[in-house]
């Protein structure tokens, strides 16, 4: 492995493991908590930086060596200088009700007020010392847009008895696709607004066909799909429910299923190089992520029409998600997976 997109990739899909427990709607961002995580690893030594490293597959990445943060000003610097972002200090002992509605006043401003009340009443107390916090908020703009008119209400196929009625959005334009014949599946590349980022649609062939799509996935395979290897433009005659996604997990208990144990454990985390001090242990490790999708899209309406212009040579593919699926959305540069998501009831 050799670059922190590939690390990124493999944890994505470590963490969904751990996630695709439960068989509702997933949504999460991994890149959002791997940056969250490496500012803390940063400052991590010993067996703490060591199980960090694994879970987050930083071994794995040819690398220069870890700095050596020696001191809280030199690890504060680190910390924007690598990660553009800063540690703040609060006082959880005597302040923790104010430090709650801090965090949660940032929280709300990162989101654009999507996502409030992070932090409810009595999540912290007096005993807290190092709180992570990361929140994601994500609204599609599509380089095409649907046509609203186009949209109708259609059936959603949670299972193969079970269905409910969805408002289902159409159009018949030219699209990166794939199928996926060892997983019994196909794929779409959606592009968004200035095609930076694009959204990636794993649709199994059968309405029941998800657990097998879960079940082939590696990070390999995971790798390729956001490299969009394989694809080839076709006309695609696409169904794409409206969904909104709205999830909050912690990530305390599910990082140390993966194997990051030492630094959620009092006396054994080792987090000396942010302070100097031993003590530090991560408290909490919170994720909460939204996401919209719909018919929005850009005001380039000029594109939108060459795009749909058709050729009858070619053969269309019906690309109908109408039962449930898995979607990524990654930055197209470097196939970084920002979000990654299932659908299984809209």
């Amino acid at each position: 492995m050799s670059s922190l997109s590939e690390a990124n990739t493999k944890f994505t899909l470590d963490l969904f493991q751990e996630l695709r427990k439960s068989k509702d709607n997933v949504f999460y961002s991994p890149i959002s908590i791997t940056a969250a995580l490496a500012m803390v690893y940063l400052g991590a030594k010993g067996k703490t930086a060591q199980e960090m490293e694994k879970v987050l597959h930083f071994n794995e990445v040819t690398k220069e060596s870890k700095g050596k943060t020696q001191t809280s000003h030199e690890y504060l610097n680190d910390l924007k200088n690598f990660y553009l972002t800063d540690a703040e200090s609060v006082d959880f002992e005597n302040e923790t009700e104010e430090s709650r509605k801090k965090m949660n006043t940032w929280v709300e401003k990162q989101t654009h007020d999507k996502i409030k009340d992070f932090f409810p009443v009595n999540s912290l107390d007096n005993g807290t010392k190092l709180v992570l916090v990361n929140a994601v908020y994500f609204k599609g703009q599509w380089e095409n847009k649907f046509n609203k008119n186009y949209t109708v209400e259609g059936k959603f196929w949670l299972n193969k008895d079970t269905s409910k009625c969805v408002q289902m959005m159409k159009q018949s334009i030219y699209l990166n696709f794939a199928s996926l014949e060892d997983v019994q599946a196909k794929m779409v590349e959606i592009p968004y607004k200035d095609k930076a980022l694009s959204m990636v649609v794993l649709l199994p062939n059968e309405v029941d066909g998800l657990q097998q799509l879960e079940d082939g996935l590696t990070g390999e395979k995971l790798m390729e799909w956001a490299s969009l290897q394989n694809m080839n433009t076709k006309q695609v005659n696409l169904r794409l429910p409206r969904f909104k996604v709205e999830q909050s997990f912690s990530l305390n208990d599910i990082l140390q299923n993966m194997g990051m144990v030492k630094a959620f454990s009092p006396g054994d985390a080792d987090f000396s190089g942010m302070t100097g001090d031993a003590g530090l242990v991560v408290s909490k490790a919170q994720h909460k992520s939204f996401v919209e999708v719909n018919e929005t899209g850009t005001e380039a309406a000029a594109a939108t029409e060459v795009t749909m212009s058709l050729t009858s040579s070619r053969v269309s593919e019906d690309f109908h998600c109408d039962h449930p699926f898995l979607f990524f959305i990654k930055q197209n540069e470097n196939s970084s997976i920002l979000f990654f998501g299932r659908v299984s009831s809209p």
